[in-house]
């Protein structure tokens, strides 16, 4: 730190009591005499003298915003000027000013007497006084105004709030021997606490916190301090006093120097608003402005940058990873030297030396290795592994750590630059240039100095390359000179240097900065040049440091420059040693491009790797293996390299030359190049043409454009290619040209187009196809998966061997669509009666699950319709399907009629007449065996028969009913009717209605049967079947008759047609003939009753016999029978015919030709006008029979 005086001015025989600076520095404001004088601080001149006072002013303040100050008097007033220099305000206290001080954030003026104090503030008329016990000294705001410090003659310091109240009382132990002299609060914004330098007469410098509370213990002074004062940033205080100077102290009190010397006490003192300028007032009218220039204390070593801060502190920074460690001296630091692991620092009386705690190179922990506590005067200081070197002028000193002084060396002249150049510990090697221009290197352990180079002029920077060959000279004229060390040999030089750096990774790199420019060289290629501020300082890798003004930065400098210009002459090892050191991405791709070209292989393969370029690496592999197997010519891995690259017509003229055309030719097909390929192949070659039009074709497809590669294809021979596109393109035009041209020898294509035209929807198309190829098979397929039956059947016709490919999908496709009576034909036809009979069992267990008991039933009627046709086709089959048949005919009955039943029970409107319901109930009950049907409820069936046999009157059948319901599990919606019915029942007579046991009688034996019969649907007496009408379910007149042995169906059809009367005198009588097992009924000839009619004769029989008698008939009676009174079932082969007589000719009857139902021919025809079919089977009544 050095204090420059800028101005000097004397005030005759007054003393300069206070100053105070406007804060934009540029007026300066002395209490000086009776008068208050004004100062322009850049050159000491006096603006004005301001009178007002009548005695000695004491004290001045300026306002923090500029607009006014005051100044207080011994004549007990204060005055408030204006920045204009005009007096505006006076007031005044009971005793002499002594300080003044303005609120730096509210502008409220504290005035301070010798008993009293006073706040003042523009907005209120009067002044707030407060007395005190004490003469006050001094007085200060805190940096937010809220507090103000009194520091009084007694020792005490007072800290008041804004009102005046004491807040804090700060008791000094010298107590009034010692008085407060003068205090400062610190304006620092960057401590977190205010903190309060307190100077005192008992020669003491103190600090406080605003509780009171002391920060360290006291400094001692050498005199009685007068005033104290803090720079803008609080970083240095400046004290003045008894000892006729001023000194300047960091913020902790340690004394760094003197600023300026007096003939009399410093009696106050100021530092310039943000500025390094101190102004100095004595007793003696003396007023002195100092600037103070405070010089940079560093030292480097490769990345690592020691630099002084705050005088007193010592700050290491990493320059690559920019950590810093900070080492507090708490004294002036004077020298600073950095070397390796060490690092050493000079102060007033001695010298530390610091060592790294590892050997980490990121490693920022430094601890103390060595204390030389020792007062060293030198102009340099140098720090090896085991040594300090001093530089006095022209004395070189070597101590060891323990200060003990192993060597001196004394040059012939001025040393201007010293450096360390590395070397083993304990005899590194030092570079040192004099004055004279004579460059030495010094061994630490060696007495003699050995002399490198001589020049004219003064050096100013040097230094050394990696490997100790070159060195670079800056001398007095900003020149750099390179020389070699061997040959002493000027190697070039630059102009506009101030410092100088060999790169320390890359032996033929320098830099030099200078102008404002940074300039790299690489061997003895043009300089490049750019901008930078600052100058340059070390330069490692890819990185320079830079120090400007007083930070240090590291700046990343791509090597872009040098290595184009070892490129550019084809030295492609020295510039990827170069671009090692940092260069971009496009840079190391321009590398390796120009090695490869350059077929230098080995660095190429190096540069692609850095950025990760496989397809290049692969190439690099590709030419190394076949170097291996013995190819060595160069211009086929040349060419290669073009091809890579793009270059293809260099690369296709090199595979010319070499002999290689296909590499070419594909090259350019793969390429896509195809016009070029023609033109190299020529029109010589028809086969090369043919492949290059089908690779031209495959190229054209990938690249979306499917009508050229297509015509291409076509153009080529390449049919299949051809049509595979076409047809995935839909272009149905294009492919029938291409089917209608084709041979119908060349299946495979024509089979494609097909297939295309399926595809497409394009049946007609398809069908002319496959006729060409005379593919019926297919043709057949086509037919039937686009659903075109007749065409199908047409073909089957002329072909019966595909009878089968069309009927069964055909009877498929109806079963799917819900056709099933047309669907079983076509099995039929297709001779497939399993599966007819498959599709009809699932959709009866459909029908009866779904509680379509009409559909069921005829699905059942249809099935033993089906197992009849098997039985008559299989001989195996005939029992079994013979009895499948009788089942499901019965099963057909049962499901029919519990249609109605269900009806009844489960939707509300049903349209039945009681009486019907009652015979359906009666039938279904006296049919239902032990293994009731799925889907046929008892249930429902009582119940129906109970309610109507109450509405009919049978009500022991009701009651009967309702007795059998309790027996079953009753669901709950039926429970309360059925209870109440049962209730209701028992009030009615317990028997049935009369008429309804009337309808119950036989027509063979006219016995009155019961209305439910648990044998079944017989008669209790004879054990003859009843025939039920198919629609009411009432008994119909009729009784099944056989025929005798030996007459045939038709025989039989013959003699009833004849209806021959009976006039020839013989009787006819039935006869009771018991032969063995069988007992019959025979209407025989010769009985005498001639008037009698067989099928009314009385017939005794035993009440309840066990067996069935048959009515058999005999030629006669056949012949006797009138046809209209004969009903004859004409079921198909197996089935023997059933015939039927009526007995009461009046009712009509009538038969459906199809399922042989019964009907009341007015129910009948009632029902076929409705339905437009058979109720039962289902048969239209306009199909012929």
């Amino acid at each position: 730190m050095r204090a420059v005086l800028t101005w000097k001015e004397t005030i005759r025989e007054q003393c300069v009591y206070d100053i105070a600076f406007k804060p934009d520095g540029s007026q300066l404001i002395i209490a000086a005499g009776l008068r208050v004088l004004v100062y322009d601080t850049t050159d000491g001149a006096i603006i004005q003298p301001l009178k007002g006072h009548k005695d000695t002013v004491y004290c001045v303040a300026y306002a923090k915003d500029g607009k006014r100050f005051a100044s207080g008097s011994a004549d007990k007033s204060i005055i408030i000027w204006t920045s204009k220099l005009e007096g505006i305000l006076k007031y005044i206290h009971s005793d002499s000013i002594q300080c003044v001080a303005y609120n730096p954030v509210t502008h409220q003026l504290a005035s301070c007497s010798s008993s009293d104090f006073g706040l003042w503030s523009p907005e209120q008329k009067s002044v707030n006084k407060h007395k005190v016990n004490s003469k006050i000294t001094c007085c200060g705001w805190t940096n937010d105004g809220q507090y103000l410090a009194l520091g009084m003659m007694n020792g005490v310091v007072s800290i008041r709030n804004k009102n005046g109240e004491e807040k804090v009382k700060i008791e000094r132990p010298g107590g009034s021997s010692s008085p407060i002299w003068s205090i400062a609060w610190n304006p620092s914004k960057d401590e977190q606490n205010d903190i309060l330098a307190v100077a005192d007469w008992g020669q003491k410098l103190s600090f406080y916190l605003l509780s009171g509370k002391q920060i360290g213990k006291d400094r001692t002074l050498t005199y009685d301090p007068c005033c104290v004062s803090y720079f803008s940033k609080g970083e240095y205080i400046v004290m003045g006093g008894s000892d006729k100077q001023a000194s300047l102290y960091t913020k902790d009190g340690v004394r760094l120097g003197t600023i300026g010397e007096q003939n009399s006490w410093v009696w106050t003192c100021r530092v310039k608003p943000d500025s390094n300028f101190v102004v100095l007032g004595c007793q003696d009218g003396t007023i002195a402005c100092y600037q103070l220039i405070f010089s940079t204390v560093h030292g480097l070593y490769k990345d690592r940058y020691a630099y002084r801060d705050s005088m007193t502190d010592v700050i290491v920074q990493h320059l690559i990873t920019e950590q810093k460690v900070r080492i507090k001296c708490r004294e002036l630091v004077k020298k600073i030297a950095i070397y390796r692991n060490r690092l050493a620092i000079q102060l007033p009386e001695k010298i530390f030396i610091y060592e790294l705690y590892s050997d980490d190179s990121s490693d920022m922990h430094y601890r103390i290795k060595e204390k030389i506590c020792r007062k060293f005067e030198c102009n340099l200081l140098v720090v090896c592994s085991q040594h300090i070197i001093l530089c006095q002028e022209k004395r070189l000193q070597c101590l060891s750590f323990t200060s003990v002084k192993e060597k001196e060396w004394v040059m012939e002249s001025l040393i201007r630059y010293i450096k360390v150049i590395g070397g083993p510990p304990g005899r590194e090697g030092l570079l040192v240039g004099l004055k004279n221009g004579a460059i030495l290197k010094i061994f630490v352990d060696n007495p003699f100095t050995i002399t490198l180079l001589k020049l004219s002029t003064s050096v100013r920077c040097l230094d050394m390359s990696a490997s100790r060959s070159k060195l670079a000279v800056v001398d007095e004229h900003n020149t750099l000179l390179v020389y070699d060390i061997n040959s002493k040999e000027l190697l070039f030089q630059e102009p506009n240097a101030n410092s100088v750096a060999w790169n320390t990774q890359c032996e033929d790199m320098l830099c030099f900065s200078g102008n404002g420019y940074l300039n790299i060289k690489a061997s003895n290629f043009p300089v490049h040049q750019q901008k930078m501020q600052g100058f340059m300082v070390g330069y490692n890798g890819s990185k320079i440091f830079c120090l400007h003004v007083y930070s240090m930065s590291a700046v990343e400098v791509p090597q872009s420059a040098p290595m184009y210009q070892y490129l550019e002459r084809k030295m492609f090892k020295e510039a990827y040693q170069i671009a090692c050191l940092g260069v971009t991405d496009s840079d190391w791709r321009d590398l390796a491009t120009e090695a490869l070209e350059g077929l230098d292989f080995d660095t190429a393969k190096k540069a692609f790797i850095r950025i990760r370029d496989l397809r290049y690496l692969e190439l690099i592999n590709s030419i190394e293996e076949r170097k291996k197997r013995g190819e060595n010519n160069n211009e086929l891995f040349l060419a290669d390299v073009y091809a890579y690259q793009g270059k293809f017509h260099e690369a296709a003229k090199l595979y010319k030359h070499t002999g290689h055309e296909s590499r070419a030719l594909s090259m350019y097909t793969d390429l896509r190049m195809f016009e070029y390929a023609k033109d190299f192949v020529g029109a010589t070659d028809p086969k090369s043409s043919r492949i290059l039009m089908t690779k031209q074709a495959d190229w054209a497809k990938s690249s979306k454009e499917p009508r050229a590669a297509a015509e291409m294809y076509l153009s080529a021979g390449e049919h299949l290619k051809a049509i595979e596109i076409i047809g995935e393109q839909s272009w149905a035009d294009m492919l029938i040209d291409i089917a209608r041209k084709l041979d119908k020898a060349e299946r495979e294509p024509l089979a494609k187009c097909a297939l295309y035209f399926k595809k497409l929807k394009h049946h007609v198309y398809a069908s002319e196809t496959y006729s060409k190829m005379g593919d019926l098979q297919a043709l057949v397929q086509l037919h039937v998966e686009t659903r075109h039956w007749e065409e199908a059947f047409s073909l089957a016709e002329k072909h019966p061997q595909f009878k089968n490919e069309v009927f069964v999908p055909y009877a498929q496709w109806l079963a799917e669509n819900d056709h099933f009576e047309e669907a079983q034909k076509a099995f039929h036809k297709a001779g497939r009666q399993n599966e007819a009979v498959k599709v009809l069992e699932q959709l009866t267990h459909n029908a009866v699950v779904e509680n379509r008991f009409n559909d069921a039933g005829f699905y059942y009627w249809m099935l033993s319709i089906q197992c009849l046709d098997i039985a008559r086709e299989s001989e195996e089959q005939r029992d079994e399907m013979l009895r499948k048949f009788g089942r499901f005919q019965h099963l057909a009955e049962l499901y029919h009629v519990y249609r109605s039943i269900q009806r009844y029970t489960d939707e509300p409107f049903s349209s039945h007449m009681p009486e019907t319901l009652f015979n359906i109930c009666r039938f279904l009950l006296n049919n239902l065996t032990k293994d009731i049907p799925p889907g046929i409820s008892k249930v429902n069936t009582l119940y129906t028969l109970a309610k109507q046999s109450e509405k009919l009157g049978a009500y022991k059948l009701a009651r009967y009913s309702y007795e059998k319901l309790q027996e079953l599990h009753i669901p709950s919606r039926f429970q309360e009717s059925i209870e109440l019915g049962s209730l209701t029942i028992r009030s009615k007579p317990f028997h049935d209605s009369e008429d309804l046991i009337e309808g119950m009688m036989c027509y063979r034996c006219s016995t009155n049967n019961p209305l439910l019969n648990n044998q079944g649907s017989v008669c209790i007496n004879c054990r003859q079947p009843f025939i039920y009408s198919a629609s009411s379910y009432e008994v119909l007149p009729l009784v099944q008759f056989y025929l005798e042995e030996g007459i045939s169906d038709e025989e039989a059809v013959s003699l009833i047609d004849l209806e021959v009367p009976n006039m020839d005198q013989r009787d006819t009588h039935w006869h009771d003939m018991d032969n063995g097992e069988l007992q019959t009924l025979r209407m025989g000839d010769g009985l005498d009753d001639v008037e009698e009619d067989p099928f009314t004769a009385k017939m005794s029989f035993e009440q309840g016999g066990s067996n069935f008698v048959p009515v058999k008939v005999s030629r006669s009676v056949l012949r006797s029978m009138s046809r209209r009174d004969v009903l004859i079932k004409r079921w198909p082969r197996p089935l023997k015919w059933e015939y039927f007589r009526s007995l009461l000719p009046d009712v009509s009857i009538t038969m459906c030709p199809t399922c042989f139902k019964m009907f009341h021919s007015e129910d009948y025809e009632l029902l076929v006008l409705k339905h437009n079919c058979c109720p039962y089977c289902r048969r239209p009544i306009d199909e012929p029979n």
